[in-house]
């Protein structure tokens, strides 16, 4: 047996010698960025999946993902520092595995463990002795407690002891080009002291500055309310979008107007829905878990409400501007949905507020197309495996359209040409504010 005092020392030791070895498994928008973190500074990095594909394509220097450039990663590569497999008994060579796996929501907005679970159980006999074991992942307040540790009792690990344990939630902003994780200040808390100790000094190669935080549960909370403060700011927005429109009043304007106010004040701005891995799910945790304790959460489940009801909005926006501007119905319209990923210049297409916005239109009966620059084709999701397959359409020929509709507002798109070409445009982002002269045609939604 080890004990977590020598533990923590050895890992300190080898952090500041540069012999540290670190497994991220999870190679996706939050594990990549980290893994390349690492390897950047020179530190020995292995990146687990269980997608065979992605340490194929990362081993020959390919990318995956428009945050992780394959520039990024041939240097990981030509350094000698990086290596990726499937293998989880790999984990072995690690002094520390950081686990940055999905916790989507199950039916019923439950969260849903299960990928956590899994990995943990396939970790856990293969750890070496007095690793550190840190979860990324989002969760709930008191998970890592309840659904990491058992797993580690039930292979016969002491945590604390055989092994440490810690909570170091991602803060990964995909498409930020000004915060990247070396700007991001780490949250972290340990199991015990010696597992903080062990954290402090893994994170610390790669994070401006440690925020120690006194329980898993501290941090853990701290993750949800970063994301519940952002869903609840956006959902205000939205519900004043509706109020300004009916008053005659431009949102957008008046969100620039209050953002030059110096103190007190943090702009968010209204859209079609929200998308991504965090805000959308991360509040229903915090649901799920106080209404276990019997409390309630009022701002939490309204601005809940008000996001998951936007994409409708804009389809009912559509069926009103198709109705008066062409005297057409939404039934038979084709229509072209400018942008499936969920947020500008990326490729990340979780949540997404465009794949519902798809799936609503086919239900109303419309010729649907969408056209994203980042993602050629639509893959395998959850929630809408009916458009697995479906692929971005040409701009070449904007005639053949009803109408368009503005839900991902990237860079590199000819959104005038768009306006000056299709009968009927509603824009969701208010890009065509820069063009006054278009916006006499344009509905905004």
């Amino acid at each position: 047996m080890t004990s977590g005092d020598d533990a923590a020392a050895k890992i300190a030791r080898k952090a500041a010698d540069g012999g540290l070895k670190v497994a991220v498994v999870g190679l996706g928008y939050v594990g990549l960025p980290l893994a390349l973190a690492f390897a950047a500074r020179g530190v020995n990095v292995l990146g687990l999946d269980i997608d065979p594909a992605k340490p194929k394509r990362l081993l020959a220097g390919e990318s995956y993902l428009t945050t992780a450039p394959a520039a990024a990663i041939q240097a990981a590569n030509a350094s000698g520092c990086f290596d990726a497999s499937t293998d989880m008994a790999r984990v072995n060579e690690a002094d520390a595995v950081l686990i940055a796996v999905p916790t989507p929501l199950a039916a019923g907005r439950q969260p849903d463990m299960g990928f956590v679970e899994r990995t943990v159980e396939s970790l856990a006999p293969h750890l070496a002795p007095g690793a550190l074991l840190s979860l990324e992942s989002t969760v709930y307040p008191g998970a890592t407690r309840a659904c990491v540790l058992p797993i580690l009792e039930a292979a016969g690990l002491t945590p604390g002891q055989d092994v440490l344990v810690a909570y170091a939630p991602e803060r990964e902003d995909p498409g930020n080009a000004t915060f990247g994780i070396s700007d991001i200040p780490k949250v972290l808390a340990g199991l015990d002291d010696a597992s903080l100790k062990a954290a402090e000094a893994v994170y610390g190669l790669v994070s401006p500055k440690l925020t120690p935080v006194s329980s898993l549960e501290a941090a853990e909370a701290t993750k949800i309310t970063e994301n519940v403060f952002r869903a609840v700011n956006i959902a205000l927005v939205n519900e004043l979008k509706g109020v300004y429109a009916a008053m005659g009043v431009d949102v957008f304007e008046v969100v620039d107007a209050a953002a030059t106010k110096p103190f007190g004040y943090m702009p968010f701005y209204p859209g079609p829905g929200l998308g991504g891995h965090c805000i959308p799910i991360d509040p229903f945790y915090l649901a799920w878990r106080a209404e276990a304790l019997g409390l309630p959460t009022r701002f939490v489940e309204l601005a809940g409400e008000i996001n998951a009801a936007q994409p409708a909005g804009v389809i009912t926006a559509l069926a009103e501007a198709l109705s008066q501007k062409s005297r057409m119905a939404l039934n038979g319209a084709r229509v072209l949905v400018l942008g499936v990923a969920y947020k500008k210049n990326v490729n990340d297409i979780r949540e997404s507020p465009g794949l519902e916005i798809l799936d609503l239109l086919q239900a109303r009966g419309a010729e649907a197309a969408y056209h994203d620059p980042f993602v050629p084709e639509i893959g395998k999701t959850r929630r809408h495996p009916n458009l697995a397959g479906m692929r971005s359409t040409s701009l070449d020929d904007l005639s053949q359209f009803d109408a368009a509709l503005v839900i991902a507002d990237h860079t590199d798109v000819d959104y005038r040409r768009i306006a000056e070409t299709i009968p009927v445009v509603v824009d969701s982002r208010g890009i065509y504010r820069q063009w006054p002269d278009l916006l006499p045609k344009i509905t905004r939604a």
